[in-house]
């Protein structure tokens, strides 16, 4: 489905629930408070601002009586998008959020990925996968990356541990392309990323990735990944806690000229080792 009649599917999903909201006599208020939202986010679903995830769309339809209306229109909109589920809300928070506070244990962290990078990383994980299903992949990681050029791009600060420079995804000259890539966002002041070394040792939430959403009328979000899974987390305390270890994490790296420094080397070595192959 293309993007423009995958928004109006959504728009036409806003529309209904503001038609079933009223009819049932229910303010966005009254209606949040049942579903266990904001009376704000059902004016964003409302407004096509926000989607619902799965389960306040199936609360949705306990309330307002609609016999699985809203569930099965969600499950078919989130079937037709490029991502996969547990991954599509994240996205879509991406694209709202003002400031994304990220940690990448293992991994460069997609929006800052280039494309050769970001096809050696889907090989991986889909080594019999036809060229065509392996592109879709990278198409849509490109695309999210444009929100960092956007002019009204959110703040957008990473941490990367040092072993995401180190591990050779790709050949040295993906490697040197893609810190290349980074340190040029660095350098155009589009981001901001720091490096945890391997000297720092121990640190918070060790080996888990990590991105920390926050948006200007919603509070912050959390989302966590894991084996085929991900998680989007926005109970305060557990909120408070992920970013007190952000806090930790961004305390005990380098900062950011350091950072960029270490960067420039590594990429060097990539290109010394591209150059002798």
């Amino acid at each position: 489905m293309a993007n423009g009649s995958r928004q109006a599917a959504w728009e036409f999903f806003g529309a209904e629930l503001k038609r079933w909201r009223e009819e049932a006599g229910l303010t966005q208020v009254q209606l949040g408070d049942r579903v266990f939202v904001s009376g704000g986010h059902i004016g964003q679903f409302e407004q096509t601002i926000r989607k619902p995830q799965l389960d306040v769309a199936q609360r949705i339809d306990e309330v307002l009586q609609t016999a699985g209306f809203f569930e099965r229109l969600w499950r078919k909109l989130i079937k037709e998008q490029p991502y996969t589920e547990y991954f599509a809300h994240a996205v879509e928070l991406e694209r709202l959020a003002t400031e994304i506070l990220q940690f990448a244990p293992t991994v460069v962290p997609g929006l800052l990925q280039t494309p050769q990078y970001a096809r050696a990383v889907f090989l991986a994980s889909n080594p019999l996968a036809t060229d065509e299903y392996i592109e879709e992949l990278v198409r849509g990681r490109i695309y999210r990356a444009r929100i960092l050029k956007d002019a009204t791009r959110p703040v957008y600060w990473a941490v990367l541990h040092e072993t995401a420079l180190r591990i050779p995804v790709g050949d040295a000259g993906v490697m040197t392309r893609q810190l290349d890539h980074i340190a040029a966002l660095m350098r155009e002041r589009k981001v901001l990323v720091q490096v945890l070394p391997f000297a720092a040792g121990a640190h918070p939430e060790m080996g888990k990735m990590m991105m920390l959403m926050k948006f200007e009328d919603a509070p912050p979000t959390v989302y966590t990944e894991g084996m085929r899974s991900g998680s989007l987390l926005d109970e305060p305390t557990v909120v408070r806690r992920i970013q007190e270890s952000y806090d930790l994490i961004r305390a005990a790296a380098l900062s950011p000229e350091a950072s960029l420094a270490l960067l420039e080397s590594a990429a060097e070595d990539y290109r010394r080792c591209a150059s002798t192959t």
